[in-house]
């Protein structure tokens, strides 16, 4: 096989598998339109504190349940759970699938493009 054959296998490769470990980019400035849906319970920013729900801030890479400022559920204190993107997009959709017995009460966000858009959102804020 020659090197040109072996480019071209390669690059064609690369194009077939891209779609499947790309992973989705969001708007920034509409996942923090669509935070309005969280904001009734959470803050996130400089100045986020708990309320009826912990402040979000540095979500992705921390333990569930380990602010100081918030009284967590016995599920979510025993969860075990690192806040991975892919786990708070599942957790975002079916909070009660993911943590059974959380004390959070929403019915989730099935919206694709709006989990992505918080994400984005979520993550400008460590």
């Amino acid at each position: 096989m020659s090197k040109k054959q072996i480019w071209i296998r390669a690059l064609a490769v690369t194009i077939f598998c891209l779609p499947i470990s790309a992973k989705a980019v969001g708007d920034v400035a509409a996942g923090k339109a669509a935070f309005a849906k969280c904001a009734s319970c959470h803050q996130i920013g400089p100045s986020a504190r708990a309320g009826f729900g912990p402040q979000l801030n540095g979500i992705v890479g921390r333990p569930a349940g380990s602010t100081k400022d918030y009284r967590y559920s016995a599920a979510m204190q025993n969860a075990r759970i690192v806040w991975t993107e892919d786990k708070l997009r599942a957790f975002m959709k079916a909070p009660g699938d993911v943590v059974p017995g959380t004390k959070m009460r929403f019915w989730g966000i099935s919206n694709e493009k709006d989990l992505d858009n918080l994400l984005a959102y979520m993550k400008t804020n460590p």
